[in-house]
Order: structure tokens, then C-alpha cells, then sequence
């Protein structure tokens, strides 16, 4: 059972190193305790595509530099469950039942636009958003002060841990 990333570049604005996002991925889903067969995709997108979405699903023109699409909010059903399909006692609900985190859609050109009014690298940017959209997809939010503040520490800590700037 693994963690199944899939990631895609659907623009051509920014050269994306995919395996490189989708092995990030993999390790900060892995750090936080995400077991089992579990799938997310990662896509990178044009600024056309990106104002789509925002504005289709956050009701916001023009683009952003991050989206995330939960797909299931209770993945992990608790209790032995005979709908789910164990075959039997002993059997946890969900063994072998796959996981559908969600999608995390990035824009690499505004990416690349907050990058140089951050003052740091495009690969700095991009994993910082990888890590965040991930984030959105396990729960965690930033709506409430306190919240970002948890949110922020805790990508500063993923990033530390599993991000490399190229050399």
C-alpha cells in the first residue's frame, strides 16, 4: 500500500521538475501520518486555467498561486464496517479501501511573481505551495489567526525537514 502522488504539468510558462513536487508530496503526506493506499494529484497550471478554477470555485477573478480540492473529509472510516467489504473479524474497516486525498492545482507564473516579491527562488515558492496545498487537503486551514500561525510553523517544519534547494 502506498502513497500514489500524480502530478502533472499542464503549462508551459515555467519549466516544472514533476517527480521532484510529487516526491515532496510523498514525504510531507508520509510525515503526517498518512498510511495505506492514497492517491493525490498535483498539477501545475496556466494562468488561464488557475483564474478558472478560482473564480468557478472561490467565486475570485483572475489567478492565484495555489488551490486545493479535498476529496474526501472522513477518509478513514472507524469500526468494523461490513459495507466496506472486511472480510470478517479481525479485518479493520478500510484495509484495503484507497484513499482519495484531493487535488492541489499550482500556478507557476504567479508563483514565479511571488517568488520575486518575496526575494526568494521559484523552487523556494513552488515548495512552500506544495507543502500548503497539502496542508489544505489534511484539515488544516488559515482562516482564524491562531490557525495560520499552526499552519505556518508547520510548513516551515515540513520544509526543513524534506526540502532541498537544487544545487
Amino acid at each position: 500500500m502506498t502513497i500514489d502522488v500524480f502530478a502533472a504539468d499542464e503549462q508551459e510558462d515555467h519549466p516544472i521538475a514533476v517527480a521532484r513536487w510529487a516526491e515532496l508530496a510523498r514525504q510531507v503526506l508520509t510525515a503526517r501520518g498518512i498510511k495505506g493506499a492514497t492517491e493525490v494529484s498535483l498539477l501545475f497550471v496556466d494562468e488561464a486555467a488557475m483564474s478558472s478554477l478560482h473564480e468557478q470555485f472561490m467565486g475570485l477573478s483572475g489567478p492565484t498561486d495555489v488551490l486545493s480540492f479535498p476529496i474526501e473529509d472522513d477518509p478513514s472510516p472507524s469500526g468494523r464496517s461490513p459495507d466496506f467489504g472486511g472480510s470478517g473479524p479481525g479485518t479493520a474497516a478500510g484495509d484495503d479501501m484507497l484513499t482519495l486525498l484531493g487535488d492541489v492545482v499550482i500556478c507557476p507564473t504567479v508563483a514565479a511573481a511571488n517568488a520575486t516579491a518575496h526575494g526568494v527562488s521559484l523552487d523556494d515558492e513552488l515548495a512552500l505551495l506544495v507543502v500548503h496545498g497539502l496542508l489544505h487537503l489534511l484539515g488544516l486551514d488559515h482562516e482564524v489567526e491562531a490557525e495560520a500561525e499552526r499552519m505556518e510553523a508547520l510548513e516551515q517544519e515540513l520544509l526543513t525537514r524534506f526540502y532541498r534547494t537544487p544545487a
